[in-house]
């Protein structure tokens, strides 16, 4: 296991990888996200191998179990590349068939290829598959392409590039400068800037600091997060050392639901990966600088998703909020200067610092860069992950990626922001997804929950489903909530009682 002492080693190791890496060997990658694998993704890797020894091409074929691939709805997907053939729910019994047709006799399973609803067209690649085609990959980019198991997958992709350069060429406050300038604002739903709060945690005085990572994701219909750390969890760790190194802590945690077995594993394995390369601990790639990690495991808890609830429950107290301030820049984790983020805001920073901010600054809109990952579910025909710039309206994403509503529905409202957000009616389907514009009509973006509803749908149940999970969820601390959310609850159930 060779451990980098300094950025030349990491730079001639990648260079190692890439000479003994044949980008046109073929590869049959599997999406092993949790929704493929409750589909038998585990099942179908296994009989892929296992064809592909009988018909004796280990030296050609290399099967992967990669990340979600975000086409939940048609998973398990295979990709064989570099052709990009595409196939969809496929099973362990079709795996001889699969081998023996796309890597043998050169050709596509037709009856395991995509077909688009609207046309009834056979789709061969997946570039061309409608759901991929309208999106803007970046954070998602190479979830159907790398082993999350594997550090010298991310590291040969460019992998801890963006962290030797912050290291070792830039100063905290030049890292700093550059996430303010790129305009990155949190995704976990505010859409706080993000370089403004690291500078508000780094000006605290104290020679002790802490960065957290908000993984709990507690919103119903809401898994970027989740599969965006079972995809590809070095990009969110390497985000994380950087912004440590900008902010000047010195110890990072992971908060993440344990109801994220799969993201968790994940997790325990890329930290434990970095280590043993010298990518975490003391004095990494001879910068002076170490950083070390702590995962939390969360029991559930919709409130914990709350900064200040969230560092109780690491400190072993019971999630509930304070009022702020002070904030947790000022006093946070253990009372020390805390900054904290969610999952999609790390995974982008080592883009902002490998790319330069006026590249990222060139996508999204004035007020919203960069892009922002959906989970689109609900009456919607192509369900799954879907990653496009910040200006893109809602139209394009439900009827455009979505594939428009089932059995000739009509759309009538998109819930988004979770249980603290609101509903767009089909009227204002034409708005261009920001945080301004969303927050003009009573929703926001959130952490990144999407849920279509069509014409059956009655909005009084719906705005009772969400009731109900609140009045459940709360902590019972603040009696406007305690005791506010059970009578909102019960004048819907009244209500619903006699329609």
């Amino acid at each position: 296991m060779t451990r980098f002492r300094d950025e030349k080693q990491l730079l001639a190791y990648r260079e190692q990888l890439t000479a003994q890496h044949d980008p046109q060997k073929t590869r049959i990658c599997v999406c092993c996200g949790t929704g493929c694998n409750a589909q038998g993704a585990g099942d179908l890797v296994a009989a892929l191998k296992e064809s592909v020894a009988a018909h004796g091409l280990i030296e050609q074929v290399e099967v992967k179990a990669t990340g979600c691939h975000g086409f939940c709805e048609k998973g398990p997907v295979v990709v064989v590349r570099p052709e990009n053939t595409f196939s969809v729910m496929v099973k362990a019994a079709d795996a001889d068939e699969l081998v023996r047709t796309t890597c043998i006799d050169k050709k596509p399973v037709e009856r395991l290829q995509y077909v688009d609803p609207a046309s009834g067209e056979h789709i061969l690649r997946e570039q061309d598959v409608p759901f991929y085609k309208k999106q803007t990959r970046v954070i998602l980019a190479d979830n159907g392409h790398l082993d999350p198991t594997s550090i010298d997958d991310y590291i040969l992709g460019g992998g801890y590039s963006a962290l030797a350069k912050a290291l070792t060429a830039m100063t905290p406050q030049e890292v700093i400068d550059e996430v303010k300038r790129a305009g990155l604002r949190g995704r976990g739903g505010a859409g706080f800037p993000t370089g403004r709060k690291w500078e508000l945690c780094r000006n605290q005085p104290g020679d002790k600091k802490y960065i957290i990572c908000n993984a709990d994701e507690g919103d119903p219909g809401a898994y970027m997060n989740r599969s965006e750390i079972e995809g590809n969890p070095h990009l969110m760790i390497e985000g994380m050392i950087i912004g440590a190194y900008a902010i000047g802590a010195s110890r990072a945690y992971i908060y993440c639901r344990a109801e994220y077995p799969l993201a968790i594993e994940q997790l325990n394995t890329a930290l434990s990966r970095a280590r043993e390369k010298g990518l975490l601990g003391e004095n990494i790639l001879n910068s002076g600088f170490g950083l070390d990690f702590v995962v939390k495991m969360g029991a559930g808890a919709f409130v914990c998703g709350e900064e200040t609830a969230l560092m109780h429950s690491i400190e072993g107290r019971r999630g509930m909020p304070r009022p702020r301030p002070p904030f947790p820049a000022q006093k946070g984790l253990f009372g020390k200067p805390t900054n904290i983020n969610n999952v999609e805001t790390w995974c982008n920073v080592p883009f902002i610092i490998s790319r330069g901010a006026d590249w990222y600054a060139g996508i999204g809109n004035a007020t919203s860069k960069g892009t922002k990952v959906f989970s689109l579910v609900g009456c919607v025909n192509n369900t799954g992950l879907v990653e496009v710039p910040f200006g893109t309206s809602l139209r394009e994403i439900v009827n455009d990626i979505g594939g428009g509503v089932p059995k000739g529905k009509k759309f009538k409202a998109a819930q988004m922001g979770g249980p603290s957000g609101g509903c767009i009616p089909a009227s204002q389907m034409d708005v261009n997804i920001d945080y301004e514009s969303l927050q003009s009509l009573g929703a926001i973006v959130g952490s990144g929950g999407l849920v279509v509803m069509d014409e059956s749908t009655c909005m009084v149940d719906l705005a009772k489903y969400f009731m109900e999970f609140i009045q459940s969820e709360s902590c019972g601390k603040c009696i406007p909530c305690r005791e506010g959310t059970r009578r909102m609850l019960e004048i819907l159930q009244i209500g619903r009682a006699h329609v």
